[in-house]
């Protein structure tokens, strides 16, 4: 199936407080979000037409905007307001949206304190992120050799642009490999995430997830734990080494995009899809989609 490139697609996007043409919601070469990286995201599904847990995403928008020292021009309200809006103007069922804050090109410098706050929220369909295939037989990860920075050398806690450049480094590699995707490491050496989800494992009937300080705290991170919890699951936040891999029984990724996704390798070692991961990812895709039917429960 071709893909259309995003830049050509048709459409609407909200865009500064107006539904403009998908190919009009343009910004200057020279805008500071990026060449300095002064940008911050997110990242939610629609379900059945349904935006899951809006109001907790836009409450992370707006701490990212806080915490790179943008002053977001609009109220939580309206931009909740905005991304129902458009996904009904775009006839999105199960789709993906991405609100996106930068800074324009008022100035060129590090400094930017006149630059205009720039807001646009994109929608589109999107099913799936990982195909079914993937789903079915599980991903696969190499470990990256860049790291996770300490949160002391960046605010790790916000989803903003500049964080995710040694993810696409990681994730390229790992495809040129013949790898799904990549393990992050953080600045110690100890086990973070994938380039864009939070990772849990099954150690002897308990689920095991790093303790994310300096890495997001995944919206779908901690549904995962809550659904896990409900089910009489332990759940330990933990430092974890890389040499504790070998002795998991399961592993999954989680993430607003990937949902929940079992992982079947990480380097040359192999994993089952396991009874603990199938459960929690039906169990998930239940709560987010309403229509959706549990099989295998």
């Amino acid at each position: 199936m071709e893909i259309i490139p995003f830049d050509k697609r048709i459409g609407f996007i909200w865009y500064n407080g107006e539904i403009v043409e998908w190919q009009d919601a343009t910004t200057h070469v020279l805008n500071h979000g990026l060449h300095y990286g002064s940008c911050v995201f997110e990242g939610l599904r629609v379900y059945s037409s349904n935006i899951y847990k809006l109001e907790q995403h836009t409450d992370r928008l707006f701490h990212s905007a806080n915490r790179m020292g943008i002053e977001v021009p609009y109220t939580k309200n309206e931009l909740n307001d905005a991304q129902e809006q458009i996904i009904k103007k775009m006839n999105i069922t199960y789709g993906y949206i991405r609100p996106v804050i930068w800074r324009g090109s008022e100035m060129m410098a590090i400094s930017a304190q006149k630059n205009k706050i720039n807001v646009a929220i994109a929608t589109w369909e999107w099913p799936s992120y990982f195909s079914p295939e993937d789903r079915l037989k599980g991903l696969t990860l190499q470990t990256a050799e860049w790291r996770r920075p300490p949160a002391n050398t960046i605010p790790t806690d916000a989803k903003a642009a500049g964080l995710y450049m040694i993810c696409t480094l990681s994730k390229h590699k790992a495809e040129k490999d013949g790898f799904t995707d990549a393990l992050m490491l953080d600045y110690e050496g100890k086990v973070a995430e994938s380039t864009g989800s939070n990772i849990f494992f099954v150690f002897n009937g308990e689920l095991h997830t790093p303790i994310p300080h300096c890495f997001l705290d995944g919206i779908t991170r901690q549904t995962a734990i809550s659904i896990a919890e409900k089910q009489g699951i332990k759940v330990v936040q933990r430092d974890i080494f890389p040499e504790e891999i070998k002795d998991a029984q399961e592993i999954f990724l989680t993430g607003s995009a990937v949902e929940i996704n079992p992982v079947r390798k990480i380097d040359d070692l192999e994993f089952k899809v396991g009874k603990v991961t199938s459960m929690i990812s039906e169990l998930y895709l239940s709560e987010v989609d309403k229509n959706y039917k549990i099989n295998n429960l």
